[in-house]
């Protein structure tokens, strides 16, 4: 399948995810982007248009062991995303897995997310 098209599924993928996603003040949106590197969690409040929180690996506060973005790394994102989550207060979050795929990674970000005490 050539590259272009697989951009264009990502897309469109993403754009059908996100007509149905949509954060507020009480339940924040925790949209989840995984790049060849790297693991990004955002909290967001669409409503007013503000990150609340942001966790990654590149984070200065990130182990140095967190090197690249596999499932375990996505595990420790994951509990290293809810901690700081309930340290500002948030609670319940609406889950954007973005143009990514529900499984894999992606789940095991959000297993370990829910096992730490968020609620999606």
């Amino acid at each position: 399948m050539r590259t272009e098209h697989k951009h264009r599924l990502a897309q469109l993928r993403h754009w059908r995810v996100r007509k149905t996603v949509t954060g507020t003040a009480a339940r924040p949106r925790m949209s989840v982007k995984f790049t060849g590197q790297h693991i990004y969690v955002q909290f967001i409040d669409d409503v007013v248009g503000k990150t609340l929180v942001a966790v990654g690996t590149r984070d200065k506060a990130a182990p140095t062991e967190v090197k690249g973005a596999n499932a375990s790394n996505a595990i420790l994102t994951g509990k290293r995303a809810a901690a700081a989550a309930k340290d500002k207060g948030i609670e319940a979050v609406v889950f954007d897995r973005g143009a990514s795929r529900y499984h894999g990674k992606v789940k095991a970000l959000a297993d370990a997310a829910r096992e730490s005490g968020l609620k999606f």
